[in-house]
């Protein structure tokens, strides 16, 4: 049980202060499995990136040129963590 403890990619301030004004409360979970999600997210803009040739990650390897593509994507990153 020597999980190392990982560093947290949102500003969970932000985070919660949003769920907390749509009437619900975070559990203390819900940086790690955002985090997650960021991560994966992050990895398949690099991955776009690197496919295209750039050493430079921009705001449109975030999304995906067909539908079929951004399902897959989205499958991988988000609901397979």
């Amino acid at each position: 049980m020597s999980e190392e403890k990982k560093e947290i990619l949102a500003v969970m301030s932000k985070v919660k202060a949003y769920i907390k004004s749509k009437g619900l409360m975070t559990s203390a979970a819900v940086g790690d499995v955002l985090t997650d999600k960021i991560i994966a997210l992050c990895d398949a803009a690099i991955e776009k990136a690197k496919n295209d040739g750039r050493k430079t990650v921009m705001d449109r390897d975030f999304w995906f040129n067909s539908a079929k593509n951004e399902k897959k994507a989205l499958n991988k990153s988000l609901f397979y963590l």
